[in-house]
């Protein structure tokens, strides 16, 4: 078994890296235990994780970027999820590919460093297989719990609980980090299969600190000291700082394969989420007109009017600040990273607008209310150049009334260059580092940096990543409020109160008129009371800088921290998979409110009944989405 699967991941690595490479005229299919290379399965499991288009639109999509907030989306938002989608990722990734694959790889380097058959460099490359596992554990464990440490080559195996998995990856990575040979040097054919370094191995010595900070900083609420010793030791070490020391991996294009693009099925709209949309809204005191220039003048309204009020078509029953109106233009104040994100609908001289699904959809900006018959138009919207996000949920009657809000070619959609496939897609990022280094220091551990010089430099390098630096040193200086009552400047902490007047227009009658729209109270940090100190700050900045590549990130400091704010799905109608959230509580936040895994697919409990029980119990709760991880928040 073990060699069948050997020889399947280095036909893998061939097909996948190198067209010359056939010219050794080996049949991989035949290949024994010399003819098959660690750098081979070690390429496979790198490449075989990027996730192919079933794999990506299932989990990468539908499952993290929608419970991370990055798109509007229904499923596991509402606490449902789909047993195919979970049984895909976990079987065909995971049980025969990814992390089977890097064991094997680990296991192989092993045996020829004991058979003294090794190469010079096989010591180096067992160091970043095991490192490259312990991201794939925290991957799949921070997906689902409680997972396997001694299995994935072909037996049953036990099942360890997610703190036992957080210790293991931890010790993994500081003896992974610390065993690299920064004199070895790999031939030129042989870099060739790492997709991510070339195997440059202080850039994986530098992964592999900045990941063990990310996973200390993960244990920070439910085991601090562990948390804290463990980060301040990784940040005396080299960790990602640059841009070219970023984690990352090339797409090729959207031909059905695992390098495609993880965004490139064109049926996906990627739509602008509410929770994203609420945190750019007002922030950074950059003006549309700056970001856009005059082009754009005629259609930015003013800066206190939030639109027009359609209480009987858009969702109000939820605590999403923005709810029930609809911005019949352009905000007069936005963070610039939302037009570099997402393309205003009907903006078509935008180079990197997305005519995804299909010409006509995207084209068509136009669309009805619907009056009470379903039938006939009450008002009929144009949503050219206009900006709106809607929370997720159940809508009810009035979402058979609206054909506008979940229209692709009426809401703001991811851009190009992130839907073609000729990208690279992030795995850890230098602007990631400065979070998680600005957030320890606010926690008084001991950092080489202090928490403002983090932070700055966090927003810095993502700026730079999008290609805005020029508008950085203003945006950090701002003290405007978002829609959630939040402002970028460091020492600006200053509570925005619990409303602030606006313009709107009555949808039904056509009159002006002002109202107070409350800033939202987020229970589930700090009891609700504290919007704007420096740690939401740091992860207000973490969140928006994490899209659209990291959504299991912004998934996971969600459920860790209650930080950002995210708005309850919509419950105009009960909503069967999330009991708790009711009519009468949706202006509160409950982590019951929101998922906080996956659920275990039912081939596990089929094929590893004792498994699947082992699991359960060390998850603590039941194998339901809504049942909290170990480190995360837990009521």
């Amino acid at each position: 078994m073990k060699k069948g699967m050997m020889g399947m991941l280095a036909s893998l690595a061939l097909f996948s890296s190198c067209n010359d490479f056939e010219a050794l005229n080996i049949d991989p299919n035949g290949a024994n235990d010399q003819q098959v290379q660690v750098e081979y399965l070690l390429n496979g499991s790198i490449i075989g994780a990027q996730q192919d288009p079933h794999i990506a639109e299932r989990v990468f999509v539908l499952y993290w970027k929608t419970a991370g907030r990055q798109q509007l989306g229904g499923g596991i938002v509402n606490g449902a999820h789909n047993d195919g989608w979970s049984s895909d990722y976990y079987s065909r990734g995971y049980m025969s590919g990814w992390l089977s694959g890097v064991y094997a790889a680990v296991d192989l380097a092993n045996e020829r460093i004991a058979a003294g058959t090794q190469a010079p460099y096989t010591n180096n490359l067992l160091q970043v297989a095991r490192i490259w596992r312990a991201y794939l554990l925290s991957e799949l464990s921070d997906t689902f719990g409680p997972v396997p440490l001694d299995g994935w080559q072909g037996e049953n195996p036990s099942y360890s609980s997610v703190q036992e998995v957080y210790s293991y990856l931890l010790t993994e990575l500081r003896e992974a980090s610390e065993a690299l040979d920064m004199a070895v040097t790999v031939p030129a054919d042989i870099r060739r299969f790492d997709p991510a370094y070339g195997y440059d191995f202080a850039k994986w010595q530098k992964y592999a600190n900045s990941m063990r900070m990310r996973l200390a900083m993960r244990m920070s609420e439910v085991d601090a000291a562990k948390a804290r010793s463990e980060f301040e030791a990784a940040a005396t070490k080299p960790y990602i700082t640059a841009a070219d020391d970023m984690f990352s991996v090339a797409e090729l294009g959207t031909a059905y394969s695992p390098l495609a693009g993880v965004m490139t099925r064109t049926w996906n709209a990627f739509i602008l989420s509410s929770t994203l949309n609420n945190l750019y809204l007002g922030l950074g005191g950059i003006t549309t007109q700056t970001a856009l220039g005059a082009s754009y003048n005629d259609y930015v309204k003013p800066a206190d009017y939030i639109g027009i009020y359609y209480p009987n078509h858009f969702a109000t029953a939820t605590n999403d600040p923005s709810a029930g109106y609809w911005l019949d233009g352009l905000p007069a104040v936005i963070d610039p990273r939302a037009y570099a994100s997402f393309a205003i609908p009907g903006d078509f001289n935008n180079a990197q607008f997305n005519f995804n699904p299909d010409q006509t959809t995207a084209r068509n900006t136009t669309r009805n209310l619907l009056n009470a018959d379903g039938t006939t138009t009450f008002k009929t919207i144009n949503a050219a150049f206009t900006w709106n996000a809607f929370a997720p949920g159940d809508w009810a009657a009035k979402g058979s009334r609206n054909q506008v809000r979940s229209w692709a070619g009426s809401m703001p959609r991811l851009v190009n260059k992130f839907r073609d496939g000729n990208n690279r897609r992030v795995f850890f990022a230098n602007w990631e580092s400065n979070f998680l280094i600005a957030e320890a220091a606010v926690r008084g551990w001991a950092v080489p940096m202090s928490a403002q010089a983090a932070y700055e430099a966090g927003v810095t390098a993502n700026f730079s990543y999008w290609g805005l630096s020029a508008h950085a040193a203003n945006y950090l200086t701002s003290t405007g409020y978002n829609r959630v009552g939040t402002s970028v400047a460091w020492t600006h902490t200053t509570e925005p109160g619990n409303t602030h007047a606006m313009q709107f227009v009555n949808g039904e009658t056509g009159t002006t008129g002002t109202v107070q729209i409350r800033y939202p109270s987020n229970g589930l940090y700090r009891d609700g009371a504290i919007r704007n100190d420096q740690l939401t700050k740091i992860i207000t900045q973490k969140f928006i800088a994490q899209n659209p590549y990291l959504p299991l990130e912004t998934w996971s400091d969600h459920r860790r921290l209650g930080l950002p704010f995210f708005e309850n799905p919509a419950v105009e109608q009960p909503i069967v998979t999330l009991p708790d959230l009711t009519a009468s509580n949706f202006m509160t936040s409950s982590v019951k409110f929101f998922p906080q895994r996956v659920n275990y697919p039912s081939t596990l409990r089929n094929t590893n009944e004792a498994g699947y029980n082992q699991a359960v119990s060390a998850l603590g709760g039941p194998d339901a989405v809504l049942t909290p991880l170990w480190w995360a928040k837990q009521q």
